[in-house]
């Protein structure tokens, strides 16, 4: 699908739109009936919600102090789990058409356009609370501190930050993608192929679960420091 927007052609797949939604209806239906009915001892849904919400402050408290980084819990709360349940949806399994092999159920952050969106947006907010919260002129002093002969690399800085954010997330869940791709198909051409897929397969599947979670605590850390380097004093 593309859109032609003031002269530029922006290309949407709808696998990514598609996969993108249904991670966020997961994260959404969790979070509501989880939150619904609070006791005091917490069971079942509850307890792993608010599981999830202390790990997101122990993300944050890991690098700011609580009193300027208790207002990011919902920032950190939403990449964790969306990144996390977004990475688990293209282990299962995954559909693709016979003619032109276009993927329609994969994990969405195996496309970079996802992961790098998200990158733009978790950097533009770290620049917004960095000069809300610090003021104009401490958050442009930054640029010059300890010697304005920096300034150029913190520039750099900025900008390896947003792509190293973004396809660190992205090449990992595509390598595993593909990876899983090439066990079912290569086990797949071999006689009994159904039943031997599952001797590479059933290991692969369960690093893969790892590395999932690997990469959403990664992404969310990532985050919390980019956003901590901006709202703090140095």
């Amino acid at each position: 699908m593309t859109w032609e927007i003031g002269g530029f052609d922006l290309h949407f797949s709808f696998s990514v739109v598609f996969m993108s939604t249904i991670a966020a209806i997961i994260v959404a239906t969790f979070s509501i009936i989880g939150a619904r009915k609070l006791a005091m001892r917490p069971t079942g849904l509850q307890n792993f919600i608010e599981w999830v919400m202390d790990f997101s402050r122990y993300i944050i408290t890991s690098n700011m102090a609580w009193d300027k980084g208790g207002r990011f819990i919902a920032l950190a709360y939403t990449l964790l789990f969306y990144i996390f349940v977004a990475n688990m949806l293209g282990i299962p399994f995954e559909l693709a058409t016979d003619t032109d092999h276009y993927v329609l159920w994969n994990s969405p952050t195996s496309d970079p356009v996802l992961t790098l969106t998200m990158a733009g947006f978790v950097i533009i907010l770290t620049h917004i609370y960095g000069f809300k919260i610090r003021g104009a002129k401490e958050y442009f002093a930054d640029y010059f501190r300890p010697s304005p002969i920096l300034f150029p690399f913190k520039i750099i800085e900025e900008v390896s930050n947003f792509l190293t954010l973004g396809l660190r997330l992205f090449g990992n869940i595509f390598a595993k993608e593909l990876v899983t791709i090439m066990i079912v198909t290569l086990a797949f051409a071999a006689p009994l192929g159904f039943f031997l897929a599952w001797i590479p397969l059933a290991p692969w599947l369960a690093f893969s679960i790892f590395l999932g979670a690997l990469q959403a605590f990664i992404f969310a850390m990532l985050s919390m420091v980019y956003m901590a380097h901006k709202v703090e004093s140095h």
